[in-house]
């Protein structure tokens, strides 16, 4: 094992650091995301949902006059 680390440029070190600092970053930057967007939508469907109740309230006004 020693002989590998002997033999490896020590640039080699910072590259596979540099790819694994990388890999974590995008699955936590991307996980963040997924939660936004999650946040994002449910706040969309509420939205909808007031549209259709007041639609609702609308037609129920206009049915008992």
């Amino acid at each position: 094992m020693q002989y590998f680390f002997d033999l490896t440029p020590f640039w080699v070190y910072f590259v596979v650091a540099g790819i694994i600092f990388s890999a974590y970053r995008s699955y936590n930057l991307g996980s963040e995301q997924k939660k936004l967007d999650l946040k994002v939508i449910e706040q969309e469907g509420e939205v909808f949902m007031k549209r259709i109740a007041e639609e609702r309230e609308r037609r129920n006004k206009s049915v008992n006059e």
